[in-house]
């Protein structure tokens, strides 16, 4: 188990803003080198423009030049094992393999670990939309 990743997004939950849904989310994301950066969720009252802990884990590391992860972790006030939503998981994979391992925290020392290729298969990529734009150009 990934103890000091699991550590430092459960202390990502000190920094949550949830007025609203008073759930709060920590995420913790390595490097390719070694670095992590910190997210947590961050509510606005109309809910779309939220950001999630995720995201802001994944801005932060890029903003600092860092485009290869090797580990996430997600966390929740909960301990419920929580995932990535939909979105993060698309945004996860404009940067990571689907071998990305991804460790929710279930408590303790639980933990339950997915690649985020089972979580979010056949994701939109690059290759997705040069495929889709060759079809559309022989179409033509």
């Amino acid at each position: 188990m990934p103890e000091a990743l699991v550590e430092r997004a459960r202390e990502a939950l000190d920094n949550a803003y949830v007025p609203y849904s008073e759930y709060t989310v920590g995420a913790a994301l390595r490097t390719a080198d070694g670095e992590v950066y910190v997210g947590c969720n961050i509510e606005n009252a109309n809910y779309s423009n939220s950001l999630h802990a995720e995201e802001v884990a994944v801005a932060e590391a890029v903003k600092n030049g860092h485009t290869e992860f090797d580990r996430l972790v997600v966390t929740s006030g909960a301990r419920d094992g929580v995932t990535p939503c939909g979105m993060c998981r698309q945004t996860l994979a404009e940067f990571c393999d689907e071998d990305l391992p991804v460790v929710c925290d279930l408590g303790g020392d639980d933990v339950a670990e997915y690649a985020l290729g089972e979580l979010l298969p056949n994701t939109i990529s690059l290759d997705t939309l040069e495929a889709a734009a060759a079809k559309r150009d022989a179409d033509e």
